[in-house]
């Protein structure tokens, strides 16, 4: 699944249908740290830019290998995903039209990786009126047991 969302407040959420995760309480320092703020049943995923990003959605069947030389910032985190559905949004936009990805209902893990941090970073509010100046998502969602978050790579740009 292939998005573009506007990524207002620097973020874009990954929620459970049936959230009610309040993130402006769980925006740490550690949390913006690691680019990545977990609730129970949703996460914000921190961006370099307040504009749109581009991100790609990918379901799997079990753990996908892994790859973070090809990205900037990887992180994995788990997320109850109780109702079997899951939305993806920027969080100003309109829930009700947000996009659904239906999930097996109960812990799911996700790892987000992101690239092209630089070029958007260097663009800033302009980032977003290219696509070698855009940043980029992907997000990928397994069935996994709920596990602690894990930096994988940490971009210090």
């Amino acid at each position: 699944m292939q998005l573009e969302l506007f990524a207002d407040y620097h973020q874009i959420l990954l929620l459970d249908e049936h959230s009610e995760a309040d993130f402006g309480d769980l925006w740490s320092a550690t949390a913006t740290q690691d680019s990545m703020a977990v609730g129970d049943d949703g996460l914000a995923i921190g961006t370099e830019v307040n504009v749109n990003v581009a991100v790609t959605v990918e379901l799997h069947t079990r753990a996908p290998g892994p790859d973070a030389d090809q990205f900037d910032n990887v992180v994995e985190a788990s997320v109850n995903a109780a109702s079997g559905r899951l939305v993806v949004l920027g969080c100003t936009d309109y829930f009700p039209e947000a996009q659904r990805i239906p999930v097996e209902p109960g812990w799911v893990r996700v790892r987000v990786s992101r690239w092209n941090l630089r070029n958007a970073a260097r663009a800033g509010h302009l980032s977003d009126d290219d696509v070698e100046t855009m940043e980029k998502l992907r997000i990928q969602v397994w069935r996994c047991p709920n596990r602690q978050l894990a930096v994988i790579k940490r971009w210090k740009g």
